[in-house]
């Protein structure tokens, strides 16, 4: 008996012995879990007793168990190496056949798949054409094919436009020369856009044109000037009569009336008489020669630059002269707050001239001059065949609409590569603002959405490029555009848009196109996704790497290469996305290291040995012993 129970240490510590080594031998192998070695004694035992004293017949090995205790994670150089942190095995297909593995070594073969250093191929979670992740697990491929380019069918403006800003265009109506004979007894009432009430003028019948100016001028919206300007036909033979030397002559202009003081010692021409006109001290008064029409001869015009009436009289001595009264006229500007003029008398001269009076806009909005536009912003889009093209949109702010309380409104133009789009060459957007800055609608539609379908992509000959035009007429065009997009057409979503005391600034702009790209790199994120990077600057998802567990991890049976196999004892796999459920996350750029400690390893070396010596010191015992029984007479 002696000598099979030190048989069977032998036989238990050389498995020690093995199972030792190969944990050494291991110690570098990238997911490899160590092993430990579990002994069991053996006791003589009958069918119903197992004696009174029983006496053991030695050891055997009872299991061999492996450790899946977590190994230390490294740092590779490698973007597809990968490492679990946590519970879960690597799902590959070997030609067929499932095996389970904790070794992260992971690259590419020549058809693009997934692989270990065994050409393993790993299986993932596949994804479409768009990065979207199907759900449907199979061999992991990377398509090294180019980026199919998407067109723009959205772009996202996240502005503030300064609310300080001020209104930069004008609008007026010139009215006018009005006669003063045309409006002297005229009464008429002045409407508003912005909900101020009706202001009455009532011009006094016997006003002068600069006091019919003054009561104008009385009404909020209107500027009124008056003018009158006196021209004396008959200052050619005047000026004839100074040549040839006539023996006298007069003249004399009165003001409102009140005769104007000249010095006419000295003159022997027109041009004296113009001097010594200019040189009165009636400041408001200007004389000048002109010509009359003929191009040979000048005559003399008189204007009083504040609309009194003048009545002059002049004579050359021989008969030649002329006597007379001029009235000034009035000049009427109106800005954009007159909505209409509305006469209360039987003459409305005044309200037939507003109604025939064209607008006048004065700093227009201009693309191509700064000061017509209060901001601006750029971004590029994309046409079907992923041509850049660059977008601009321009804000023009507006008079605030109505009483200008709680409200405000702003101009929204548009042009792609300098083109105007959208239609907002001949009508602009209307952005309109509540009193806490917050967009409340664009052209009364609350969504805050432009939709731009009359863009035409065109190369830079200015040519349509080939890409997809506009929508055919009659064409209903819905938002968001549907997929897969057919036409040029997109929206810009200002729905984010504020109007707050604060510098104008661009929060954030995406739109969700781009040009065709060729791969570039390859990046894993913690679930396990495998993002390709394009040089368009573009990622999309290639799949998702799977991981499987086990109820039973110590019932998988080890095959080799690092890798298990499931068996009855492990139970099915349980298979889900990295980071959900009980599976653990991916480390990119990582391998697990072997869990083997190797200082423990060599000190179980140590004890194997000595239990292998131990047992051959029994079997070395018991043969003395037997030995001396033999050698007995």
């Amino acid at each position: 008996m002696a000598f099979n129970t030190g048989l069977s240490g032998l036989r238990a510590a050389s498995v020690d012995l093995d199972v030792t080594g190969n944990n050494i031998a291991n110690a570098s192998t990238v997911g490899f879990k160590g092993s430990k070695a579990q002994f069991g004694d053996l006791y003589a035992s009958g069918f119903l007793s197992a004696g009174t004293n029983p006496i053991g017949d030695g050891v055997r090995v009872q299991d061999v168990k492996q450790s899946f205790g977590q190994g230390n994670i490294s740092f590779t150089d490698n973007g597809l190496d990968m490492a679990i942190a946590g519970d879960g095995f690597f799902i590959l297909n070997n030609g067929g056949e499932i095996r389970y593995s904790r070794a992260g070594q992971f690259g590419i073969d020549k058809d693009g798949y997934v692989t270990n250093n065994q050409n393993m191929r790993v299986q993932g979670y596949t994804a479409d054409e768009d990065g979207n992740l199907s759900g449907i697990r199979g061999d992991l491929q990377i398509e090294t094919d180019n980026l199919a380019p998407r067109r723009t069918t959205n772009l996202d403006s996240d502005l503030n436009l300064d609310s300080r800003e001020s209104v930069l265009e004008t609008r007026v109506r010139d009215i006018g020369p009005l006669t003063l004979a045309s409006i002297q007894g005229e009464s008429f009432d002045v409407q508003y856009s912005d909900g101020s009430p009706d202001f009455n003028v009532a011009i006094d019948p016997t006003a002068s044109a600069r006091e019919a100016a003054s009561t104008i001028n009385d009404a909020s919206g209107l500027s009124a000037s008056a003018t009158t300007t006196a021209t004396f036909d008959g200052t050619p033979a005047l000026d004839d009569a100074f040549i040839t030397g006539a023996s006298s002559f007069s003249f004399s202009l009165d003001i409102n009336g009140s005769p104007l003081t000249l010095d006419t010692s000295n003159i022997n021409s027109l041009q004296d008489l113009v001097d010594s006109i200019n040189n009165s001290s009636e400041t408001a008064i200007s004389a000048s020669l002109v010509d009359d029409g003929s191009g040979s001869n000048d005559v003399l015009r008189v204007i009083h630059n504040q609309g009194e009436t003048l009545d002059y009289t002049f004579a050359d001595g021989n008969g030649n002269g002329d006597t007379g009264t001029v009235e000034g006229d009035i000049n009427v500007t109106a800005d954009r707050t007159v909505a209409g003029i509305t006469s209360t008398t039987a003459d409305n001269d005044f309200e037939l001239a507003f109604n025939a009076s064209p607008i006048r806009v004065t700093n227009q909005f201009n693309p191509l001059d700064q000061r017509t536009y209060n901001h601006a912003t750029s971004t590029t889009i994309y046409d079907s065949l992923g041509n850049s093209h660059e977008l601009t949109q321009f804000f023009v702010k507006n008079p605030s609409p109505g009483n200008g309380v709680g409200v405000s409104e702003w101009s929204v133009y548009a042009q792609i590569d300098g083109e105007f789009v959208g239609g907002t060459d001949v009508t602009p957007y209307t952005a309109r603002f509540d009193q806490d800055g917050a967009l409340q609608s664009i052209d009364g539609d609350p969504s805050g959405e432009i939709l731009i379908d009359d863009w035409i992509p065109k190369d830079d000959a200015g040519q349509p490029n080939g890409a997809d035009g506009p929508p055919a007429a009659g064409e209903t065009v819905v938002t968001p555009i549907p997929e897969p997009p057919t036409t040029s057409a997109f929206v810009i979503n200002l729905s984010g848009t504020t109007q707050y005391g604060a510098a104008f600034g661009v929060n954030d702009q995406q739109q969700n196109g781009y040009t065709t790209g060729r791969l570039s790199g390859l990046d894993v994120s913690d679930q396990g996704v495998l993002f390709a990077r394009y040089t368009n600057g573009q990622s999309q998802a290639l799949g998702q790497v799977a991981l499987a567990s086990f109820n039973n991890t110590n019932g998988l049976s080890p095959v080799g290469d690092t890798s298990w196999v499931e068996t009855f004892e492990s139970g099915q796999p349980i298979i889900g996305a990295p980071d959900t459920g009980t599976l653990g996350s991916i480390k990119a750029s990582s391998v697990e290291e072997s869990n083997v400690d190797l200082s423990a390893e060599l000190v179980n070396l140590i004890i194997a040995q000595r239990n292998y010596q131990a047992n051959a010191k029994t079997i070395e015992t018991s043969d003395a012993v037997t030995q001396t029984i033999i050698n007995l007479r």
